[in-house]
């Protein structure tokens, strides 16, 4: 085999003949792919936290993506009312507005919740340490590392109320 026979490796150019880069349009289309997939990225972050920001105050949760309907009370405590904020902040997301459950986590106004079934302190140990799944189908929820203390206190707080509400204690 000569040394211009086609080899694995070699291209058919002629001898002396510079090799011809990629194609600009190639490229440009690669480009244009990782900089669509990004856009599809953000556009989809950015409705899923809105949707958990846009959480209703009063009255019984609504939306196509709420498992269960919950009620809210007339009024919530102050620590309830910073608990909702930060609630719907971060957990909303997952666990819907008004903790009513979407397809992407389960609801938490619902018995197994119930504070003789998962006391408060497994709220702080799934906030901090993340939780297998184990009641549902929604796959690991992941730690919440954005979470402070004092948001967790009255995010419980916010839940446990809405939970009363609802005829869970």
């Amino acid at each position: 085999m000569t040394r211009n026979d086609q080899q694995p490796g070699h291209s058919k150019t002629a001898p002396g003949a510079p090799e011809k880069p990629a194609s600009a349009g190639s490229m440009n289309k690669g480009k244009i792919a990782v900089i669509a997939i990004v856009a599809v990225g953000i556009a989809t972050a950015a409705l899923w936290t809105r949707r958990g920001a846009e959480a209703p105050a009063t009255g019984a949760a609504t939306g196509k993506d709420a498992m269960v309907a919950v009620t809210v009370p007339a009024t919530l405590s102050e620590a309830a009312k910073m608990g909702e904020k930060a609630f719907n902040a971060v957990c909303a997301a997952c666990h819907g507005a008004n903790a009513a459950g979407t397809e992407a986590g389960p609801p938490l106004v619902h018995e197994i919740y119930e504070p003789s079934h998962h006391g408060d302190q497994a709220f702080a140990v799934a906030v901090a340490k993340g939780v297998r799944a184990h009641h549902w189908t929604f796959g690991d929820m992941p730690p919440q590392p954005a979470m402070t203390r004092a948001d967790l206190r009255n995010v419980i707080a916010y839940v446990r109320e809405l939970q009363r509400a609802n005829g869970i204690d």
